[in-house]
């Protein structure tokens, strides 16, 4: 059933959305130049009338005719449009709707029966004349059955909601339009139902001698309600969804793309509740101050509303915005607060693209559900992705480098980027969980594997051993035994990375931010990074951990601080007693400032040396300053 609906909503909203251009060119010339718009100017303003009599019902049935029946359709559905027209004084938007199709559809059925049959030569005289013969017809039966029976169904839908106004229920409408949304309805909903009434309203407004609006164009365009719901997750919500809703906001409010907040309802369903009270708010406070707008806003950003805003009702559109997002906000931090979990973003934007798949009929891609399709035989590259591309990434690729050589895999290229700089020719992008939302978006074609632990992932074996079987042709093999570690082969006139007034042995346990901001403060006194560099890494820490397993953590600036690094550096320090990290327990801390590559040798060389949690406690537990600079800096 739900299907059905939304593909009704489609072929409604069909019809409309590639018009919306045209509708937005009618609202702003009637608000900015009819005889109580901003620059009253009566030539300009003998436009609106035609456009909204011909042009736009005739733009609807042209697009509908096309979807149906092709280019010949197209013409066909314009000329039942137009005879739907001339039977009335009232704007035909609704027998557009119903023309355009049909026009189509006759087109189709015609040059199915004619298939095979047109004389060679004549194909150009009947599929002319098909076409002008079918559209005169059905041109003739919409004057007077199409035009009069849609004259009789707008009346019945303009006076429902004229009652909704009159019982001020309208806006109850909300609590079906918000959940709607989630569902990828919305432009169903908007265009294919409010877009047409409304224009009707402003119509017969503007006869009446009153300001041309409407609420209905507002009803679902209104960003408020995203608006709240996004910023309450930038107060109550936990980890990557906390640090990524305020960009999200901006998206939706300024740019009007909404369909970028509808993951954060899907992750904690119960704060749909909180658009849908808030654009109650909304709409009421819209209904009691006489907001509205002159033509659709599409799409629904403030920009776009503001700009639709006609003449003495900017006041009442602000607040009917900001009365929405405010009640938003308030509720859905109230309910993040009390039944909200800590859900996978990237499982969320998965369903957002599985629900919008169906709502265009397609196929859902694979990449709704497990990722992007990625044949292990196509595998060339691997990218690991962290926050800033220095830490916790290089260590993973190294890693996953060592275990895929081991297994005799060495045509795939394993590096380490910023998540925020993927490049787009990578299959496979390993990053930690909180971030595989991110990673998604910036590479849509890849095949995204979710980590916790960036030093002793279980999916590294999985991985490798599918890659390996999808070279030998067989089957999986089983993961091989676990083999000493090599260290790090060792550069030429490698520079030394890690002093030894860097090292610090045996520290007494502290807090996680107590030991970052040592590490912080290593690298200031060995002129490695300036001072405020310690803030990006505390910053880097509440994104989410730097202790990435093995009783390790990596200590190291977000990307926006890289700049405030002088040189590359690297501290350590070891706390044999252990250190509680975000439920983690860490030994050894790797402070990293990194200009360029050279700390990758010191990170790979840590990576040989503390592959388990036990070979972190044996060398924290029999650490050796002198040893440990060797071992660290390639001198051994």
């Amino acid at each position: 059933m739900k299907e059905r609906v939304q593909k009704f909503g489609r072929f409604l909203s069909g019809m409309v959305m590639p018009n919306i251009g045209a509708f937005i060119a009618w609202g702003l010339i009637a608000a900015l130049f009819i005889a109580d718009g901003w620059f009253p100017n009566e030539t300009i303003a003998n436009m609106v009338s035609p456009m909204l009599q011909y042009l736009l019902p005739i733009l609807i049935g042209y697009t509908g005719g096309k979807a149906v029946g092709g280019q010949k359709g197209a013409v066909a559905g314009a000329l039942a449009t137009l005879g739907a027209i001339a039977s009335t004084d009232a704007t035909m938007f609704i027998g557009a709707m119903i023309c355009g199709p049909l026009g189509g559809w006759c087109i189709k059925k015609f040059d199915e029966k004619m298939q095979g049959h047109i004389p060679a030569g004549f194909e150009m005289v009947v599929n002319n004349f098909s076409v002008g013969i079918i559209g005169g017809i059905l041109a003739i039966v919409a004057i007077f059955a199409i035009g009069p029976a849609c004259v009789f169904l707008t009346d019945i839908l303009g006076k429902g909601v004229n009652w909704l106004v009159s019982h001020s229920l309208l806006p109850l409408t909300a609590i079906l339009v918000e959940p709607a949304k989630v569902l990828f309805l919305n432009n169903a909903i908007n265009h294919g139902v409010f877009t047409p009434i409304a224009t009707e309203q402003v119509e017969a407004l503007r006869a009446a001698g009153e300001v041309g609006k409407s609420i209905l164009y507002m009803i679902e365009s209104n960003p408020g309600p995203g608006l709240g719901l996004l910023l309450a997750y930038c107060v109550a919500g936990k980890g990557e969804t906390r640090s990524s809703a305020g960009a999200a906001a901006i998206i939706q409010f300024v740019g009007g793309i909404h369909e970028i907040y509808f993951p954060y309802v899907l992750m904690n369903p119960i704060v749909i509740l909180g658009p849908m009270v808030g654009n109650i708010a909304g709409i009421f406070t819209l209904t009691l101050l006489g907001g509205g707008l002159s033509g659709p806003a599409s799409p629904g950003s403030i920009l776009a509303e503001m700009m639709l805003t006609p003449r003495g009702c900017y006041f009442a559109n602000i607040m009917g915005i900001l009365v929405a997002a405010v009640v938003s906000f308030l509720l859905s931090a109230f309910l993040l607060k009390t039944f909200g979990k800590d859900a996978s973003l990237a499982e969320a934007q998965a369903k957002v693209a599985e629900n919008k798949a169906k709502s265009k009929g397609q196929a859902v891609p694979a990449a709704a559900t497990t990722g992007a399709h990625v044949s292990a035989k196509d595998v060339k590259k691997i990218v690991f992705a962290c926050d800033a591309g220095m830490g916790s990434s290089a260590m993973g690729a190294t890693m996953l480098r060592n275990k895929l050589k081991d297994a005799g895999v060495t045509d795939i290229e394993v590096i380490h980027y910023p998540v925020s700089e993927i490049p787009g020719d990578c299959q496979i992008v390993v990053t930690h969980h909180e971030l595989s939302g991110r990673a998604a978006q910036r590479a849509p074609q890849a095949r995204i594997v979710p980590i916790h632990n960036f030093m002793g992932a279980p999916e590294y074996d999985t991985l490798v051993n599918e890659m390996a079987a999808a070279r030998k042709g067989g089957s999986a093999p089983a993961a091989a035994p676990k083999t000493e570690a090599k260290a790090a082969p060792e550069a030429s006139a490698a520079p030394v990375l890690l002093e030894k007034k860097n090292i610090i042995l045996g520290c007494a346990p502290v807090t996680p931010e107590e030991a970052i901001r040592k590490c912080g403060e290593l690298m200031v006194e060995s002129g490695y990074v300036d001072k405020a560099y310690i803030q990006g890494m505390l910053d880097r820490e509440k994104s989410f951990s730097v202790a990435i397993g093995n009783h390790v953590a990596i200590p190291h600036g977000t990307n926006e601080v890289k700049p405030l690094i002088k040189r590359t550096g690297v501290v350590v320090m070891t706390y044999p007693d252990g250190i509680e990290w975000n439920g983690d327990k860490v030994k050894l801390v790797v402070g990293i400032a990194a200009k360029g590559e050279e700390h990758l040798e010191v990170l790979g060389r840590i990576v040989a040396i503390a592959s388990t949690d036990a070979d972190t406690d044996k060398l924290v537990a029999g650490a050796d300053l002198e040893k440990l600079f060797k071992s660290l800096n390639g001198l051994n």
